[in-house]
């Protein structure tokens, strides 16, 4: 019976401001059929749980695809790792903007070594051209993973300064003190608390009213606390 190989593609953001579905475009653009697992928010989480599910189903054969080296790893000594771990076990890597680093490439670089040919001197030379090809191929690799590591450093340390710069020209950096931030949804949500709660006398209990704003327990439970903190001031001035 002949194996099925599969296509996946990796997908990952590590902040709330980063648009995931950017990269899911890319991929399946090149690869229709695709496979697609994604990670939020991560961070500088190492147990990544797509990730591990996908170690957990990917078999020799089978296709990774990242939109870029930079989505594979949060640096570039794991980056480098892993890329050479998941080739020892047989597993294809795309990297849409790094193609050269491909592991279809690494390969092609790796078989332009020479046959050894039997005769001791030559043999010496040959072996050893053979492993400054592997050590270049792999020098390719390390370079792409540290490259997106610096420019992810670089846009750390720019934000920082822009953010220094801001601060000492006397601009206003976050919220103010004693500010709130209003979410766009936050309004609209707690109109419908206010009417429709049975707290406040609508006909809904907790459970249906959290349904229909279509909020988190906790998010809930502070809209209607500060509700109540409003009709208590309301109370007081009237």
């Amino acid at each position: 019976m002949e194996m099925i190989l599969l296509v996946f593609g990796y997908c990952r953001i590590s902040k709330p401001t980063q648009n995931i579905e950017r990269q899911e475009r890319n991929i399946l653009a090149s690869f229709p059929n695709a496979v697609i697992f994604k990670e939020v928010y991560t961070g500088v989480v190492i147990n990544r749980h797509a990730w591990l599910k996908l170690s957990k189903v990917v078999r020799k054969g089978d296709t990774i695809v990242f939109d870029s080296v930079s989505r594979m790893s949060r640096n570039a000594k794991e980056g480098i790792e892993r890329y050479m771990e998941l080739l020892d076990k047989g597993i294809e890597l795309v990297f849409l903007k790094e193609p050269y680093v491909n592991t279809e490439n690494y390969k092609q670089a790796l078989s332009g070594g020479v046959e050894l040919v039997g005769n001791d001197i030559a043999d010496v030379y040959i072996e050893a051209t053979n492993k400054v090809l592997k050590l270049l191929a792999a020098k390719q690799i390390e370079l792409a993973f540290e490259q997106s590591e610096k420019e992810v450093m670089d846009i750390r340390q720019r934000t920082k300064e822009g953010i220094e710069t801001a601060r000492l020209n006397g601009k206003q950096i976050g919220l103010a003190k004693g500010s709130k931030l209003i979410v766009k949804k936050e309004a609209p949500a707690k109109e419908l608390i206010r009417k429709h709660c049975k707290t406040f006398g609508g006909t809904l209990n907790d459970i249906e009213c959290c349904k229909l704003t279509n909020l988190s327990r906790n998010t809930y439970y502070k809209y209607k606390r500060e509700i109540k903190e409003e009709l208590q001031r309301e109370e007081i001035v009237l």
